[in-house]
């Protein structure tokens, strides 16, 4: 028998989870746009970083040392201003200011920068000279660049090429190398301890070595020997 009285259901909304879905979707557009500024943040940094990579390799090699110094000599420039202003002597302030540890250590550096070792070894010594001389090299571009016009495709010879003999140095090239044989010259003659030969003297010796043992000998007791070698000489020692 069916009842008068209407059973109610109870009537499940679907707002909840209607709201949770549309709060996990901005939620997940939220995070989508964050990454998408930190991905053009990123690739405006890394722009600006090759920019910036690009204009250092463009530098000079010693770009960081000139720029030390260009710093430096402003500094100095301007310690010379304020030590005019004063009246004082900058030579005398920048003195005071040095410490004995740097005093000592920029003197050892001076030392170091070009030592003089000596006469070691004929290789040692050609050695040294060849790097003195190609530190004095200078290219020179213009003279390289006519003479690739003026060769063509025989610039970089091969076993074909025929160009034995075409090269003229120039004139400042020709001077530069008689300028340095002639500072060679004078700087053996500097140097050269080798004792001319005396025609006249008397020849006590039977090689080099002997005649400096004689030299030292007579240094030292030729007072004392003086009588007895003219008596010697003469015929009449006892």
């Amino acid at each position: 028998m069916a009842s008068g009285a209407e059973v109610s259901v109870p009537v499940i909304s679907d707002e909840p989870a209607e709201t949770t879905a549309s709060q996990k979707r901005e939620e997940r557009l939220r995070k989508f746009r964050e990454l998408h500024f930190k991905r053009n943040e990123a690739r405006k940094l890394n722009h600006q970083e090759v920019v910036e990579e690009d204009k250092r390799l463009k530098l000079p090699s010693n770009w960081e040392a000139k720029k030390a110094r260009l710093e430096y000599e402003l500094m100095v420039d301007a310690k010379k201003k304020e030590c005019a202003e004063r009246g004082e002597d900058y030579e005398r302030v920048k003195l005071l200011e040095i410490s004995a540890e740097d005093a000592e250590r920029w003197e050892k550096k001076k030392k170091k920068k070009n030592p003089d070792p000596g006469f070691s070894g004929y290789a040692e010594a050609q050695l040294r000279q060849y790097q003195r001389l190609t530190k004095q090299i200078k290219p020179d571009m213009e003279s390289y660049e006519r003479q690739r016009e003026e060769y063509g495709e025989d610039f970089h010879p091969t076993s074909n090429s025929l160009i034995h003999g075409t090269h003229v140095p120039s004139k400042e090239a020709i001077n530069r190398m008689q300028e340095d044989v002639e500072k060679q010259i004078e700087k053996r003659s500097k140097y050269s301890r080798r004792r001319a030969y005396n025609d006249d003297a008397d020849i006590d010796y039977i090689n080099e070595r002997n005649a400096k043992f004689n030299k030292k000998a007579e240094r030292f007791y030729g007072k004392y020997t003086a009588e007895i070698k003219q008596n010697l000489e003469r015929g009449t020692a006892v």
